[in-house]
């Protein structure tokens, strides 16, 4: 792996002081526009994006202390409400069109199909990760895109994953059950442990190994890690098994209980219907230990991948970052360095959520558990802003490779849909002004999903404490937390990192 580094000035690095100063005016005022959105305080922004490291020379200050004070003031305005108006937000609903029938086990079955067919191009396609269209559908289309549209349209995974339309086919040539009545029973002591420990490993096969974007590599991973949970599948069932043993069906379960759109079946047809974010985690049961632990993990993950390319963190752990020797130099210290970023992460939640309890008098033992597992949906915004603020450049790149990989999947020379000869571009990195604006709606993901926590957090609070007075009291330390959190992920987005 190599560093790149750039003082990126523009034509400010030809023209002396009195170009550097119009560049830095100029770069303030593009920021400015949405950043006042929130609390109308405005900066230039600096972006931190896929595998490069982009330094600008321009204050950074002014928009973390706007994005603080627009969560703060969110805050502050939902505590002014009264509790009826926060339960109402939550009641209403727009029915908005009908729904096709799609089958799930037809789409399901071509959804494995397309894995076989990426597996193989793994195996045998160009070695090359960004015109192999493995890496490029698992980490850009599935990890980041896929993840997004879950965010805003509810859990698609049930008619995409690769193993519903694949046992249904077996059952239908064996005539038998297999996989709807469990074998082996899955503890329920278990909890959401098999998933958490198949999400961690994934989250460190992509930020901590040597090679994960490898095609060989990759594919062999995919393949192992689709009959791994096949054969869990049939040994322990399969609703138990996607219920709360396979990570991709748990983390996309948790990522659409906050979409604003969602599927809602009435006389006997499909709806599609919208409704405030997380309305059905606020209604709900609170989640388990091992579930609460499981949302957090998501976030401890893209945080980590952040901090752990910044320069900050290689000078902690001793590594020049202008002489980066490559992840097999620090991936030791990075495996530590994760799993220290998760159980930071869930000491200061829990923490935060016990002195909440106590401010809001709340001195059951067990009220801890259940108040940790309702307010942890809170956190799912904030997980996903990261994610797509954290991502954003590797989708607008990298879904340009895809778009050309598409056309010819095993390197053969084809161009089945008039995209092989597309040449992607990475220009709009080279100008500042495009810059600028990518920067900017970073910043304004992270504060918006920081505000849509916040104001989760609050109904969840209405809904479990009654009373305005004591939700208010219960998210005083929660709130704060989210606030320092708004300012470290708009500083991971504008520190130079290496990588």
């Amino acid at each position: 792996m190599t560093i790149s580094v750039r003082w990126y000035t523009g034509s400010a690095a030809r023209g002396g002081n009195a170009s550097i100063l119009a560049v830095l005016q100029k770069s303030a005022a593009l920021a400015a526009g949405s950043v006042a959105m929130a609390v109308s305080i405005a900066c230039p922004a600096f972006a931190h994006g896929s595998e490069r490291g982009f330094v600008m020379l321009l204050p950074t200050g002014y928009y973390r202390t706007g994005g603080a004070l627009a969560v703060t003031a969110s805050f502050v305005t939902l505590a002014i409400l009264p509790a009826a108006w926060a339960k109402a937000l939550m009641r209403a609903e727009l029915t908005c069109a009908r729904l096709p029938r799609i089958p799930r086990n037809a789409a399901s079955l071509f959804s494995f199909l397309l894995f076989a067919i990426l597996i193989a191009a793994g195996l045998f396609a160009t070695p090359d990760p960004l015109e192999n269209l493995l890496p490029l559908t698992v980490w850009t289309v599935l990890w980041v895109g896929f993840t997004l549209l879950q965010a805003f349209f509810g859990n698609l995974w049930p008619w995409l994953n690769p193993w519903t339309g694949l046992l249904a086919v077996l059952r239908s040539m064996t005539g038998s059950h297999l996989a709807r009545t469990a074998l082996v029973t899955l503890p329920k002591t278990a909890g959401y442990l098999p998933a958490s420990l198949m999400f961690l490993l994934i989250a460190w096969y992509e930020l901590v190994s040597l090679a994960p974007d490898n095609p060989p590599e990759l594919a062999v991973a995919a393949a192992i890690y689709f009959l791994f949970n096949l054969v869990a599948i049939i040994v322990f069932g399969q609703g138990e098994w996607m219920r709360r043993g396979e990570a991709l069906s748990v983390f996309f379960h948790f990522v659409g209980r906050v979409a604003p759109f969602s599927g809602r079946r009435r006389q006997g047809r499909r709806w599609l219907v919208l409704t405030w974010p997380g309305r059905r985690s606020v209604t709900g049961r609170p989640l388990s230990v091992s579930a609460t632990l499981f949302v957090l993990l998501t976030l401890a993950t893209v945080s980590f991948d952040g901090f752990s390319k910044t320069f900050t963190w290689l000078g902690l752990i001793g590594v020049n970052p202008l002489e980066f020797p490559g992840r097999s130099a620090v991936m030791t210290v990075n495996t530590f360095g994760l799993l220290a970023a998760f159980a930071a992460l869930a000491f200061v939640f829990y923490l935060t959520v016990y002195l909440g309890n106590r401010a809001a008098a709340e001195a059951r033992p067990a009220a801890l558990a259940a108040s940790a597992g309702l307010f942890v949906v809170s956190i799912i915004p904030i997980s996903i802003a990261f994610h797509a603020a954290h991502y954003l450049t590797v989708l607008l790149v990298n879904g340009q490779y895809f778009a050309a990989a598409i056309s010819d999947p095993f390197s053969l020379g084809w161009n089945l849909f008039g995209t092989a000869h597309l040449h992607p571009t990475t220009s709009f990195l080279t100008n500042l002004e495009r810059v600028s604006i990518l920067w900017t709606v970073q910043t304004v993901i992270v504060v918006a999903g920081h505000i849509a926590g916040i104001m989760l957090a609050h109904m969840v609070a209405i809904e479990h404490f009654g009373t305005t007075k004591r939700a208010v009291c219960s998210q005083l330390l929660l709130a704060a937390g989210m606030v320092i959190y708004t300012v470290f992920g708009l500083w991971l987005l504008s520190t130079p990192v290496a990588g």
